[in-house]
């Protein structure tokens, strides 16, 4: 199999940078050593394709992972105008373009599970409460609910949010 892609690719003109190359393989085969003009071709157990996570047992915790923190990078960069602002109009906007659009990119690759779901949720809750300046102590404290905060905050709900965009 490596001959042939070896040869389509001198057909077609492609060049590979060998340095870079990897390869990875999932429990079903054995490992053999690759290697293309005696380059020996290192394997890796994950990669970043098309924006997300890949792994050999396509677990979505890691991309998660990465999510949360693109979530968190793109609320602080709008934070400022957030604390100065209670036009609500404007928190949905700002939260829409930046903060679910970090949390749901490359959403279309996934196959969300209910604990994917559930890590999306809170996720989506945690940057809810800081918008709205809701500690998670004073919420539990007071007794306020998330559907509540939910009802202040007028934001759209990211599992709903990424159901659709999957079906796109």
């Amino acid at each position: 199999m490596l001959a042939d892609f070896d040869k389509a690719r001198r057909y077609t003109g492609l060049r590979l940078n060998l340095k870079k190359t990897m390869f990875m393989h999932n429990g079903l085969v054995s490992f053999v050593p690759f290697t293309i003009n005696g380059t020996n071709i290192f394997e890796c157990s994950s990669y970043v394709y098309l924006g997300r996570k890949i792994n050999v047992m396509n677990d979505l915790a890691p991309e998660l992972s990465r999510r949360k923190r693109a979530v968190w990078e793109a609320f602080k960069s709008i934070e400022d105008i957030v604390n100065r602002t209670k036009n609500t109009r404007l928190l949905v906007h700002l939260f829409e373009s930046a903060v679910l659009f970090a949390l749901a990119y490359a959403l279309e690759t996934w196959s969300l599970r209910k604990q994917d779901e559930r890590s999306l949720s809170v996720i989506e809750r945690a940057v809810e409460r800081t918008m709205l300046g809701v500690s998670r102590f004073t919420q539990v404290r007071d007794g306020i609910r998330s559907s509540d905060l939910r009802q202040r905050s007028k934001i759209e709900d990211a599992v709903l949010y990424a159901k659709q965009w999957m079906i796109r």
